[in-house]
């Protein structure tokens, strides 16, 4: 059954709404503008894709166009960032963080500047673009550095909760966002609190706690009512948006109460969310694991649908690593 207090939407099994997660982060971006006028927004050449144009039309003196040229995106925020600015960053994750790595862990991390990253475009569902612009290490690249917060939302909806969110957190926040349409999985009611995980699925007598993040939530809440329905397996389904801080307290009860665990993200398993979560059991729980994601490979170029499907990050995908994990417990 879906646990009332979640917040799911109720059409995410029959005819789900369709819409990019980067327009979460839009909206949210010209709200907390409208909220605070110490909000500012740079982009590097890339205003319309990032979703940067609205929040550029309505304040165009609080609006900078960088070019091509991320590590000065990075190093410019810095400055307005320490002077009292609530600065937002985007570009292609590719490229921010991928191309300006050092300039947020030096100009903005070091010096706890107020910036905000949203890395649009990220994990190889940007399908056609191929490799070199799929990123699926950026997670780990960002959690990795002190300081840094890391949010990854599974819809628009959390992408617009979690751009106003960060707003209330002085220092370096990265909001990772995916190009595509996606599921939407919540409503505008579902909260986003940052370092607080949320069950979307709940059964009862649970075998096996799936915890997954990003667009691919909907794959594994689909997982777990198919794996329900058709093979008697009982599972939860958590919700993990806030990746750094993670829920330690959360991921931990519900390991030992299902004694199996499943990590679901569209990223290398190695630093991500299935690392993250690893390193909580290893402290505080120790399970059996399995992780659905990029096997240490890097993608390729094709339709979004045939590259999840043929890199193991669909719905078989996680089904499969339920019915592992659990062998692996037996």
């Amino acid at each position: 059954m879906l646990n009332p207090k979640a917040h799911l939407s109720k059409t995410i099994f029959t005819e789900p709404e369709m819409v990019p997660i980067r327009n979460g982060y839009g909206t949210g971006l010209v709200k907390a503008g409208e909220r605070d006028s110490n909000v500012v927004a740079l982009c590097a050449d890339l205003t319309e894709s990032t979703r940067t144009a609205e929040f550029r039309d309505k304040f165009p003196e609080r609006f900078f166009e960088i070019g091509v040229a991320e590590q000065n995106l990075a190093a410019v925020a810095s400055g307005l960032g320490v002077e009292g600015k609530i600065a937002f960053i985007t570009s292609y994750a590719t490229f921010s963080p991928g191309r300006n790595w050092e300039q947020i862990r030096t100009t903005i991390c070091y010096n706890d500047s107020n910036v905000k990253i949203a890395g649009s475009h990220a994990g190889i569902s940007v399908g056609p673009d191929g490799a070199t612009h799929q990123p699926i290490e950026d997670i780990a690249t960002m959690r990795v550095i002190p300081r840094m917060k890391v949010f990854v939302p599974c819809d628009h909806l959390e992408a617009e909760r979690a751009t106003l969110a960060s707003t209330h957190i002085w220092g370096p926040v990265y909001i990772r966002l995916a190009r595509e349409k996606t599921p939407v999985v919540t409503t505008s009611e579902t909260p986003f609190i940052p370092g607080k995980a949320q069950l979307f699925w709940q059964t009862t007598k649970p075998e096996v706690l799936i915890i997954a993040a990003g667009p691919l939530m909907y794959e594994a809440l689909v997982a777990a009512h198919d794996l329900e329905q058709h093979n008697k397996i009982k599972t939860l389904v958590l919700n993990v948006p806030s990746v750094k801080p993670i829920d330690e307290v959360t991921i931990a009860t519900l390991a030992k109460r299902c004694g199996t665990v499943v990590t679901v993200e569209e990223h290398s398993v190695i630093g991500g969310l299935g690392g993250a979560v690893a390193e909580v059991l290893a402290k505080k729980a120790p399970t059996p694991i399995e992780f659905v994601g990029m096997q240490d490979t890097f993608g390729e170029s094709g339709p979004p649908n045939a590259l999840l499907a043929k890199y193991g990050m669909d719905v078989k995908a996680v089904k499969h690593a339920v019915k592992q994990v659990l062998k692996r417990r037996r």
